[in-house]
């Protein structure tokens, strides 16, 4: 069944686009009504990072759940996996994080997360969008029963201390270089702070937010003034942050980029190697490279994928038992700590690595040579290219092109208009043909705005 507002990563889109006041307020209201389960005073928390809509769409949920009942208790700037914490530790009934992650200003969106620190299930979104689009006046709480609001002043200063604790005792940044680019997003003072906490000499960019200027030009999807200045301070390891702070990318002291994928063989292989894996085998998505795959199975691990988005990974990893996943993006999940992506948690960990092993970063953090991959968006303005038969006759055909030694992935974004075409295998001359004739072909059917490759 299509959903009408909630995407793969909670509700997304334009602010006063889509997500305008009027959303914002019914989706309080809808999810309020969703968790109250009782006849005590309910709570949720509310984080954002540093969209200058955040205000807005801050001040429009606060209405809508008090409106139900709900007491509200405002985070401020806080990461994803902060937020998805803090619900947790101060049971909370629900928690809220305003973010568009990576994407920029203009656009917002609005997380939630259940009691227990995990995103709603598909099922629970639903019954939050039918709420939505009904009349909720006659469940509005009564006149004395309204909900308060205050802030947390102590919110950051947790969450540090909780990212802190995941680092081994034996373990310590002192005599590290680090650069850290928090993107002007939701990290910009925690991540900084508990990186000099640990010892780090700290050297700090994308941490001056004007509520404009998120993710632009600086974070994890845009590594260029990351690498110049690693090389500008001749730093150990520079780590990008995005918008919300729930994905990584590491750049190491060469100033070459070390990605989910490779950050995910770091870890899986250090935590086999001290008996931590809870399975023997991590989970990613469609999306990671291949060799990634082989290089696990060299070590004896497996490689389970799933859907792109995080919480396919997560919900794999719940139901089969595995305590490590991710995406190639940045997205690392270590279920040992976390609940969700945590971008300064799973820095901590590959630094652990580092520390221990007491090579570069360069050498500790590139454990397989990527296969050539290509990835391509197709932007359209409407139809559904991939259910025409012509579509699918020339998949088939790249798929058997490829062969056993090489992979196609095509999918439709959950975030944008686009369809995006992924090859990937040992002939990167034959994989760009593939690529291309598939693109063409979505072209000639979806009324394409235009083809960019991502």
């Amino acid at each position: 069944m299509t959903r009408r507002y909630f995407g793969t990563d909670g509700i997304r889109g334009r602010a006063n686009g889509v997500i305008t006041p009027d959303l914002a307020l019914r989706v309080g209201q809808a999810a309020g009504l969703q968790f109250i389960r009782g006849e005590y005073r309910h709570r949720v928390v509310i984080g954002k990072d540093t969209r200058l809509s955040g205000y807005m769409i801050e001040n429009a949920l606060v209405a809508g759940f008090t409106s139900v009942g709900m007491d509200v208790i405002l985070l401020g700037p806080l990461p994803t996996p902060a937020v998805a914490m803090l619900t947790r530790s101060m049971r909370a009934d629900l928690g809220v994080m305003i973010s568009a992650s990576h994407n920029s200003y203009e656009d917002n969106g609005i997380k939630l997360f259940a009691p227990d620190g995990f995103k709603l299930s598909d099922d629970i979104e639903r019954e939050i969008e039918t709420l939505i689009d009904s009349d909720l006046t006659p469940r509005l709480a009564r006149a004395n029963s309204i909900g308060r609001a205050k802030r947390l002043d102590d919110g950051r200063a947790r969450y540090i201390e909780f990212a802190k604790r995941t680092l081994p005792r034996n373990i310590s940044l002192e005599g590290m270089r680090i650069v850290i680019d928090c993107a002007h997003g939701a990290a910009y003072k925690a991540a900084p702070e508990a990186l000099w906490e640990l010892g780090a000499e700290v050297f700090e960019i994308g941490v001056d937010p004007d509520g404009l200027n998120i993710n632009r030009e600086v974070g994890s999807t845009s590594l260029d003034a990351l690498i110049a200045k690693v090389r500008e301070t001749r730093a150990d390891i520079g780590i990008a942050l995005d918008g919300d702070a729930d994905r990584v990318i590491i750049v190491d002291e060469t100033g070459h980029v070390v990605n989910g994928d490779q950050l995910m063989a770091v870890v899986a292989e250090s935590w086999k190697e001290d008996g931590r894996l809870s399975k023997p085998g991590i989970v990613a998505t469609i999306m990671s490279n291949l060799g990634l795959e082989r290089y696990l199975q060299s070590i004896g691990l497996s490689l389970a994928r799933t859907a792109v988005g995080d919480r396919y990974v997560l919900e794999h990893m719940r139901e089969h038992g595995f305590n490590v996943g991710g995406e190639q993006s940045g997205h690392l999940i270590l279920s040992d700590f976390t609940t969700t992506g945590d971008g300064l948690v799973a820095a901590l960990q590959v630094l652990a690595v580092v520390q221990r092993s007491g090579q570069s970063v360069s050498k500790a953090c590139r454990k397989f040579e990527p296969l050539p991959q290509i990835l391509k968006n197709v932007r359209i303005s409407g139809g559904d290219p991939l259910g025409k038969d012509s579509v699918a006759r020339v998949i088939a055909e790249g798929e058997q092109r490829l062969g056993k030694g090489g992979r196609l992935v095509i999918r439709p974004s959950g975030t944008e208009p686009v369809i995006r075409v992924m090859g990937e295998g040992d002939d990167p001359v034959l994989v760009e043909s593939v690529v291309d004739m598939v693109c063409d072909v979505i072209t000639g059917h979806g009324r394409t705005v235009s083809a960019a490759a991502e």
